[in-house]
C-alpha cells in the first residue's frame, strides 16, 4: 500500500488545530485507516494508505478528512468553477490507443511552503495508484503564464485562438523540445532514449506508430505520459496553473484531474473551467459532478451492531464529508439519500457507505458483542477436506504454500510447454483481467503447478530436498452462465537430485488410501511432463488429474538444476 510524507506543523495548519500533539494526531490519524509507519529525516510522518481513499495522499487530503472528524466541517463540499477561458482541442491524429484528455485552470494557488512539494507527491501517488504507473492516466502541470495559446486549425482566427492549446499526436522524430531536468532539444524518440525520465517510461509507447503530445502557439510543451517541457515549469512563484491529464480511460482522468483540483482549492486556488473540443462533442471539464446512493437505516444499524437516530446518523454521514437526506417510510423504516462528492473513488456500494458512518462514528468505540443467532460458526465440508489434505501433505514431507491466484499467460502456458486451449491439464482458455493492474498478473490461474515452479525457481539458492505442495484455487472458461469454471485443486511437487515418478506416485497413493478412494494411473502425455514418465491420476474410475517427472525444458526455462516430480489433481475427486 501507498505510503506518503506528511508534515504533522503543515497538518495543524490546515486543520486549524495548532493545540494537537504529535501523538495526539497519530490517534486522530489511526481513527481514518492510516496507520503511522515512522518518520523521515525532516520529522514528516510516514503514513500507510489504504488504497480505496486516493484522496488522501496529499497532506490536504488528510487535512480535510481531520476537519470532518473533529465536526470543523460538515457534508458535501463542491468548489464553484469559473466558466472556461482556455479550450483543448483534440486533433484526428490522437493517437488511438490514448485518445482521452480531460484538465482544468487553477488561478491564484500559494505553492510556498511545502505546498510544491505536496502536489508533486500526490501527482507521482497518483501515478502509481489510479494511473497505473501512468499507462492509464498521466498529470502534467504547468505555469499557465508561460503557455501562448493558438491553434492547429486554419479555419479558426487569432482571436478565437487566443487560449487554445491542442492535444494531437507527433512523429518519434518530429517536433523538438526541452524536457524538465535537460538543456537540449530533443524529439520525442530521443527524450525516450537520452533522457532518465524518458528511458524509464519508455515502454508505455513501445507499440505507438504516432506519440501523444501537447501544444500551444509556440510548440510542444507536454509529452505525455513521459515527462512536461521545461518551459512550462512549475515553481513556488507559480500562481496560475494548467492541469492536463491524457489517459486510456475518460473516468479514471476525471477523478484523478478532481483529486488535484481538490488539493490546489485547499491551497487558496479558484478552479476555471476548460473546454475539450472534440471532433464529436464539445464538454467542460473538471467533472465535479456528484453521484448519489441509497442506503436504509436497517441496513446502517444491522452491519454496525448499533443503535442510531436518525439525526446521528445524518450527522454522522456529514461528519464523513457526504451529503444526506432521509426519508421516512413509516413501518417500512428509513432510507438515506446520500451524495457523494467527486473526488471519492471508492464509494461503489452502499456497502461503502456504512463504512464511513461506522468510521465517523468509531470503530474503536463499537463493543463486541456475540451475534444474536441461534446457530454456530464452524467449517464447510470443503473447507474440512482442503483442511485433511494439507495435513497428509505436510505429513509427507511437504511444506504447505499458498501462491496467487492471478498469473500471467507466459507462467501459465509458455513456460510450461502448455497450449492456451489444449485439452491437457491446465490448458483451458484463461478468465483474463479486463484492465490489470500489472503485466504479472493477468490472468487466472488455470492450474496450480506452475506456481509451484515458479516458486522452485525463486529458491534455487535453498538447501534441497525441496517438497512442496499447494490445495489452492484454479479457474477456466465455459460456457456456463457464469462464463468461467471455478475448482479446488491440490499440487504437489518431490525437488531432490534423485526425484523420480514413483516418489510422485507414492504421494499420490497414500492420498488416496487416507481419502478410501481408488487410484489408478495409467501411461499418457502432457506437454509439461517427460513421455514415458507419465501418468493420468484416475480416481473412482474419473481421470482427475496428472502425475510424473516434469520436462527437462521447463527445468531449464525455470533455472532448476535438480529433477522434479510432481502431481496435480481436482480436490473434489476426494470427497465422500
Amino acid at each position: 500500500m501507498p505510503v506518503v510524507d506528511v508534515d504533522p506543523d503543515e497538518l495543524r495548519r490546515l486543520t486549524g488545530h495548532e493545540e494537537k500533539s504529535d501523538d495526539e494526531l497519530k490517534d486522530d490519524l489511526f481513527g481514518l485507516g492510516l496507520e503511522f509507519e515512522g518518520e523521515t529525516e525532516d520529522g514528516e510522518f510516514q503514513l500507510e494508505f489504504a488504497p480505496d481513499r486516493l484522496d488522501r495522499l496529499s497532506v490536504e487530503g488528510v487535512a480535510r478528512s481531520l476537519r470532518y472528524q473533529y465536526g470543523d466541517a460538515s457534508g458535501i463540499y463542491v468548489p464553484d468553477t469559473n466558466d472556461a477561458e482556455w479550450t483543448i482541442e483534440v486533433d484526428e491524429s490522437v493517437p488511438d490507443e490514448r485518445p482521452y484528455v480531460t484538465g482544468a485552470i487553477v488561478r491564484g494557488v500559494d505553492l510556498s511552503g511545502g505546498a510544491l512539494e505536496s502536489l508533486i507527491q500526490l501527482q507521482e501517488k497518483l501515478h502509481a495508484t489510479m494511473g497505473r504507473k501512468r499507462a492509464k492516466g498521466a498529470i502534467g502541470i504547468h505555469d499557465l503564464t508561460m503557455i501562448k495559446g493558438g491553434s492547429l486549425d486554419p479555419d479558426v482566427t487569432d482571436a478565437d485562438a487566443s487560449n487554445s492549446i491542442t492535444y494531437r499526436g507527433v512523429d518519434p522524430d518530429g517536433d523538438t523540445f526541452v524536457a524538465l531536468d535537460d538543456d537540449a532539444e530533443r524529439t520525442p524518440a530521443e527524450v525516450l532514449t537520452e533522457h532518465p525520465t524518458g528511458d524509464q517510461y519508455a515502454d508505455l509507447l513501445d507499440d505507438y506508430e504516432r506519440y501523444p503530445a501537447i501544444y500551444d502557439d509556440l510548440g510542444l510543451f507536454s509529452f505525455p505520459p513521459v515527462i512536461n517541457g521545461r518551459r512550462t515549469e512549475v515553481t513556488e512563484n507559480s500562481r496560475d496553473l494548467l492541469v492536463e491529464l491524457t489517459g486510456t480511460d475518460q473516468w479514471t482522468i476525471d477523478r484523478m484531474c478532481n483529486i488535484i483540483c481538490y488539493a490546489l482549492d485547499a491551497r487558496g486556488g479558484t478552479i476555471e473551467d476548460v473546454t475539450v473540443s472534440s471532433p464529436d462533442v464539445d464538454v467542460d471539464k473538471p467533472d465535479f459532478e456528484t453521484e448519489e446512493k441509497v442506503v436504509t437505516h436497517e441496513r446502517i444499524e444491522s452491519t454496525l451492531g448499533i443503535d442510531l437516530a436518525e439525526d446521528d446518523v445524518l450527522d454522522l454521514l456529514g461528519r464523513a464529508g457526504l451529503g444526506a437526506e432521509s426519508d421516512d417510510w413509516g413501518e417500512q423504516g428509513t432510507d438515506y439519500v446520500v451524495e457523494i462528492p467527486p473526488y471519492r473513488t471508492d464509494v461503489l456500494h452502499p456497502v461503502d457507505v456504512v463504512d464511513d458512518v461506522g468510521r465517523a462514528y468509531g470503530f474503536n468505540d463499537l463493543v463486541p458483542r456475540y451475534p444474536d443467532v441461534s446457530t454456530v460458526g464452524g467449517r464447510t465440508e470443503r473447507s474440512r477436506l482442503e483442511r485433511a489434505v494439507r495435513e497428509t501433505l505436510v505429513g509427507l514431507g511437504h511444506q504447505d504454500l499458498l501462491n496467487f491466484h492471478l498469473t500471467n499467460e507466459a507462467e501459465n502456458y509458455d513456460r510450461m510447454r502448455l497450449d492456451p486451449g489444449s485439452d491437457a491439464l491446465g490448458g483451458g482458455k484463461p478468465a483474463t483481467i479486463a484492465e490489470p493492474y500489472s503485466e504479472d498478473y493477468t490472468i487466472v490461474r488455470t492450474w496450480a503447478l506452475p506456481s509451484l515452479v515458479a516458486l522452485l525457481e525463486n529458491n534455487t539458492h535453498r538447501a534441497y530436498p525441496q517438497d512442496v505442495a499447494e490445495v489452492g484455487f484454479a479457474a477456466e472458461r465455459d460456457d456456463s452462465n457464469t462464463g468461467v469454471a471455478e475448482h479446488r485443486t491440490v499440487a504437489g511437487a518431490v525437488v531432490r537430485h534423485d526425484a523420480s515418478y514413483e516418489d510422485a506416485k507414492a504421494r499420490l497413493q497414500v492420498i488416496a488410501r487416507d481419502f478410501d478412494v481408488d487410484l489408478e494411473t495409467p501411461s499418457s502425455t502432457h506437454p509439461s511432463f517427460i513421455d514415458g514418465r507419465t501418468a493420468s491420476v484416475v480416481i473412482d474410475g474419473e481421470a482427475v488429474g496428472v502425475v510424473g517427472e516434469v520436462h527437462p525444458e521447463v527445468l531449464v526455462e525455470h533455472d532448476l538444476e535438480v529433477p522434479v516430480a510432481a502431481f496435480e489433481l481436482r480436490l473434489d475427486a476426494l470427497a465422500e
